[in-house]
């Protein structure tokens, strides 16, 4: 039996629902009958529980106690190929603050209860009794972990464990559904500076943003990178040049959102792709 595998059956009679991770800790894939949601388990990955394939399918909703199913054909292929254990933290009544960086604890120190903290190569996991929705960059450095999620298993940790604290659930608070921020980079000079831009063409500018609408509306899973590639694809093409309107970024926005992305979110994914292309 693998180290991994002996872990995972340690926190399964725990009642931790746990699943291996491959190489970059990340999830083993879906299996052919499951892939692109095939199956019809599990849709958008919002919903946990077993699918009719025997295998690892769906990332954090394979997380299982079931200790058959974790020394099953399937799952011990899974295992000599691990690379570490996962958890899921909202099936455990978890909820993992993750700090990723000495700024962040500095935070969580001055403005959190204190709880089990575990640490890891970069920072700490601060869990608490407790599950909440979860959600990523909170705040700098850090990230919620806990229903629709995993997290790494590095330990029991430190510390007696506290419930949950509003402190906490605050931090993922939907903003208003007002007008959206400008993003502070919309219209970017002409890189050239050699007149008209051809991708001013309307039906050629109008073609790239109706694409774009449409590949975030039929996102069925990983929203959040969906939305992030599309707009790095969108600022590839157009970022440099100018095209770029308000209206533009707006209707780009609109269709996130209405995938149940916040502002906050949209405004982080175009930021984040403004930097990724050095704009």
């Amino acid at each position: 039996m693998s180290t991994h595998l002996a872990t995972a059956l340690t926190l399964a009679t725990r009642n931790v629902p746990v699943l291996p991770l491959r190489v970059g800790k990340l999830p083993f894939g879906n299996c052919p009958s499951c892939r692109d949601n095939a199956c019809g388990g599990r849709p958008n990955m919002k919903t946990s529980g077993p699918c009719d394939c025997s295998g690892l399918c769906h990332g954090w909703a394979a997380a299982t106690t079931n200790t058959h199913t974790l020394t099953s054909p399937p799952w011990l292929r899974a295992w000599k190929q691990a690379q570490t254990v996962a958890y899921h933290p909202g099936g455990a009544g978890l909820t993992v603050v993750d700090l990723d960086n000495t700024n962040a604890i500095t935070w969580a120190r001055q403005h959190l209860p204190a709880t089990r903290t575990v640490a890891t190569a970069r920072g700490e996991h601060w869990i608490y009794r407790g599950a909440m929705q979860s959600a990523n960059a909170v705040r700098p450095g850090v990230d919620i972990k806990s229903t629709m999620s995993y997290a790494r298993w590095l330990g029991p940790g430190t510390g007696t464990m506290t419930d949950l604290p509003d402190a906490v659930r605050a931090l993922i608070a939907k903003e208003p559904a007002t007008v959206r921020p400008t993003p502070h980079a919309v219209t970017v000079p002409l890189s050239t500076g050699r007149g008209e831009c051809p991708h001013r063409t309307p039906a050629y500018l109008d073609r790239g943003i109706a694409m774009a609408e449409e590949r975030i509306t039929q996102a069925t899973s990983a929203v959040h990178a969906t939305v992030y590639g599309t707009f790095l694809a969108v600022l590839s093409a157009h970022g440099r040049c100018g095209c770029l309107t308000d209206a533009h970024v707006g209707r780009l926005f609109a269709a996130a959102q209405a995938k149940g992305e916040t502002v906050r979110h949209c405004n982080d994914a175009w930021t984040n792709a403004l930097t990724r292309l050095g704009l």
